[in-house]
């Protein structure tokens, strides 16, 4: 399930690239102080969020979009309730040098088919680490090496397959060792994100794909809902590995 945020801007201001931290900033805030607070919890997150979209630069009285995700419904319903409040009280969101009003919060309901396309909203990041490095013919010596076009695509598909079962087994509190997930898998581009951890910027390279599955069984499918909604990869409660589901 998602929440999609309706935002009014409050002036004209040109889009930042690097405001995704600050995105995240609100979004923490909201859950400061609660039992959903993500510093508390040092296993998944299970929640993710897109860009604030349409991107480009906004005028003042300009509605955008922004979409919370995540499996669990109970998290989903605090979060509007934080968000109604605002709304009713007319409080300004800042994100930033952006500010805007809540026109409005809603419910998105989603749900994986048995044939079904996904593709990236945001940069998926995996990263592989250094027990693993002589597997792919990765030559380092830092802890962990983001994965890159030039290293072999078994190690995207095996660390991304991985992050999945272990997220759904974490939400269903099953054991599942291994899987069979992905079918076809069309890489668009490779990425550098730019983020602040700590007040320092941290170079951090991810990559965009569109996926497709057909024939999908219940468990295929209910692994995949796990994904679609705690994200891809990691560094989702940051909002990497958003995924959206392409329209038929």
């Amino acid at each position: 399930m998602r929440l999609l945020l309706k935002l009014r801007a409050e002036k004209d201001f040109s889009y930042d690239k690097k405001y995704f931290h600050k995105l995240r900033g609100f979004l923490y805030s909201l859950l400061d102080g609660t039992e959903y607070n993500p510093h508390n919890n040092e296993s998944y997150k299970h929640f993710c969020f897109s860009n604030v979209f349409p991107v480009k630069d906004f005028k003042k009285g300009d509605i955008r979009n922004l979409l919370i995700s995540s499996p669990d419904k109970n998290f989903l319903r605090f979060l509007c309730g934080r968000l109604y409040e605002i709304k009713q009280f007319k409080e300004d969101i800042c994100i930033g040098e952006y500010f805007f009003r809540l026109a409005a919060v809603n419910y998105v309901k989603t749900f994986i088919d048995s044939s079904v396309e996904l593709i990236t909203g945001t940069p998926i990041v995996i990263r592989i680490p250094k027990y693993n490095y002589k597997k792919y013919g990765i030559k380092s010596k830092r802890p962990y090496e983001y994965w890159r076009k030039e290293y072999d695509f078994t190690a995207f598909i095996k660390q991304l397959t991985e992050n999945l079962i272990k997220k759904y087994n974490d939400i269903y509190d099953e054991n599942i060792k291994d899987i069979n997930l992905f079918q076809e898998f069309i890489f668009k581009k490779e990425v550098c994100v730019h983020r602040i951890e700590n007040g320092k910027e941290v170079k951090t390279v991810g990559s965009l794909w569109k996926f497709k599955f057909d024939h999908l069984d219940k468990l295929h499918r209910k692994i995949l809902w796990v994904g679609l909604e705690s994200g891809f990869g990691g560094l989702n409660s940051s909002g990497f590995g958003f995924m959206n589901e392409v329209e038929k």
